[in-house]
């Protein structure tokens, strides 16, 4: 019951308006809408509601329907001679106000929200593929075993013995064999175990005394030179050093390959 004398009430504020422009000789506009309410009498008006004055005609939508700009009715202005007329220049004022402030904010804090979600997303997928750093100035890094723990010479020659290859992770990641020497110290150089055909693991066999491909049959002397193909190149080399704090290194070989007197492949 409350939405239809709110109707009837911009009803009457739109008839006022549209004789906005019309002279009304002796009428006022506090008439003109009371007349179109007299139709609605037979309504329950709100006891909220006085229609007494032109006041309470012009806050009648407000005090029905709810104190909101949307329902604000317009000024209209009865001169004199009874023309009306609407009071536009502060109706557009009142309507077209905004806040810049807090719009400013808004947008602030919208920019704010999407740059910490887009830097969130972006920082880690670049770095994914920026390589990490290992190692030293030189290119160096250590030893590790398949548990990924660092290796310390005196700990590893107590385990393995004079002649062992076993594998460890150096260079790039890649699977390197060290080597124990019969006076049961470590080579002064590692064997990548990637065979140079099409990069298979190639295990050590012992009972042989080569390293033998299980992929295409190529074999490797104790050294890493081929002994057979298709394996086109020797193991790839890599220098092992001892750390002051007994630690296991591995450096990149960068000099003349002892075993075909040449500049190595993989430099």
């Amino acid at each position: 019951m409350k939405l239809i004398p709110a109707v009837i009430v911009v009803v009457a504020a739109s008839s006022a308006k549209c004789m906005a422009f019309a002279p009304l000789p002796g009428t006022s506009r506090h008439q003109i809408i009371s007349g179109v309410l007299n139709m609605a009498d037979f309504l329950p008006w709100p006891d909220y509601v006085d229609m007494e004055s032109e006041e309470d005609i012009n806050m009648a939508p407000q005090k029905i329907i709810g104190n909101d700009q949307q329902f604000a009715t317009t000024p209209i202005t009865v001169d004199k001679s009874g023309a009306a007329y609407l009071d536009t220049a502060m109706t557009a004022k009142d309507q077209l106000y905004i806040d810049q402030d807090r719009r400013n904010l808004m947008n602030l804090i919208l920019v704010g929200s999407a740059a910490v979600t887009i830097g969130g997303l972006a920082v880690p997928y670049f770095a994914f593929f920026v390589p990490p750093k290992i190692g030293d100035s030189s290119g160096s890094i250590v030893a590790k075993d398949a548990r990924g723990v660092e290796i310390y010479a005196n700990e590893y020659l107590e385990k393995h013995p004079a002649g062992d290859r076993s594998l460890a992770e150096g260079l790039k990641g890649d699977a390197t064999y060290l080597i124990v020497k019969d006076d049961n110290t470590l080579e002064s150089f590692a064997l990548n175990a990637i065979c140079t055909h099409l990069g298979c693991v190639v295990p050590w066999s012992e009972a042989n005394n080569k390293f033998m491909c299980p992929c295409h049959g190529s074999q490797y002397d104790p050294d890493g030179a081929v002994i057979r193909g298709p394996a086109p190149l020797p193991l790839a080399l890599a220098h092992v050093n001892e750390a002051n704090d007994g630690k296991v290194m591995f450096g990149p070989w960068t000099e003349e390959d002892f075993r075909t007197g040449e500049k190595g492949w993989w430099n």
